[in-house]
């Protein structure tokens, strides 16, 4: 199972893709929704969790997340926002969407992983 970086930041993908090294997962990436389109038809059954940005260059992500699970093949992928949009009224379009979690930025490592572990039904991290 692979993770799948949807963001418009290398820096934030680059994290990501280090929290899923450190918890044993590779980490796919996309800089915006158009490419995750086109490595999810290639590889769509290899991933097992998406980490989907809000602000991107052409579809934003709450158009990629209802794309997404409006597609027989993907909706059944999990999907996690992680975005500097933190109001509760973007909060409630993702959950009312489809996404299984919402993070926001700035994050620390030991929170995202414990997010993804969550999202994927491994329990939690005690601190």
């Amino acid at each position: 199972m692979k993770l799948l970086s949807i963001d418009d930041s290398r820096i934030i993908r680059r994290i990501i893709s280090g929290v899923g090294a450190m918890l044993g997962y590779e980490t796919l990436e996309a800089e915006h929704g158009e490419a995750a389109f086109i490595l999810l038809r290639e590889r769509a059954d290899e991933v097992g969790l998406i980490l989907l940005d809000w602000n991107m260059p052409g579809l934003n992500g709450l158009e990629v997340l209802i794309e997404l699970k409006k597609s027989p093949a993907w909706q059944h992928i999990p999907v996690m926002m992680v975005t500097t949009e933190g109001e509760k009224e973007y909060i409630v379009k993702a959950i009312q969407a489809g996404a299984a979690h919402y993070m926001t930025k700035p994050f620390s490592q030991e929170e995202m992983a414990a997010k993804i572990m969550e999202v994927l039904g491994k329990g939690t991290i005690q601190e």
